[in-house]
């Protein structure tokens, strides 16, 4: 009697291949679903930046969104602030051989950048009429709050930044 579960394969063989497949299908299975996140968060950002006013495809293009999505809730020229210093944190990880100096600066912009995630979370709050809790929101479950955001009832009330308060 041939002890093998396959013909020609060992027990320790075919163990691996229905393991090897097992893991096939979860990794698909997780893949499909970062699929279908990123799909409804391109679709959220989409109907945001149509309450901005700004055409939808806009969301679609990388930096150009965060250009745009800074113009309509802060300030543009921040947006090359923000770009400068995501290129210097980005620079950390690339040349580990970075003297001293670069290392810190390269810190000092990955610490702005979070102040600068903040900040730009809030006037987004703000631009849609909601205040810091929705902020908190935005900052530690992005996505959600985008969604929130994009298919909710909330209204787009302009740039937080450039409205005059009067006393």
């Amino acid at each position: 009697m041939d002890s093998t579960m396959i013909s020609g394969m060992s027990d320790d063989m075919t163990v691996g291949l229905i393991s090897g497949g097992i893991l096939g299908i979860g990794i698909g299975m997780i893949v499909f679903i970062i699929l279908i996140w990123y799909v409804f968060q391109v679709i959220a950002n989409w109907k945001i930046f149509a309450k901005f006013g700004e055409p939808g495809w806009k969301a679609i293009i990388p930096l150009y969104n965060e250009y745009i999505r800074y113009k309509a809730t802060w300030n543009a020229k921040i947006f090359w602030i923000d770009l400068v210093m995501s290129v210097l944190a980005f620079w950390r990880e690339l040349d580990a051989s970075m003297g001293t100096v670069w290392v810190i600066l390269a810190w000092i912009s990955l610490i702005g950048l979070v102040v600068l995630k903040i900040m730009k979370d809030y006037n987004l709050s703000r631009a849609f009429g909601h205040g810091t809790g929705f902020t908190v929101g935005l900052f530690c479950f992005g996505p959600i709050f985008k969604l929130i955001l994009g298919f909710g009832s909330s209204k787009y009330t302009g740039n937080p930044t450039t409205k005059t308060h009067s006393v």
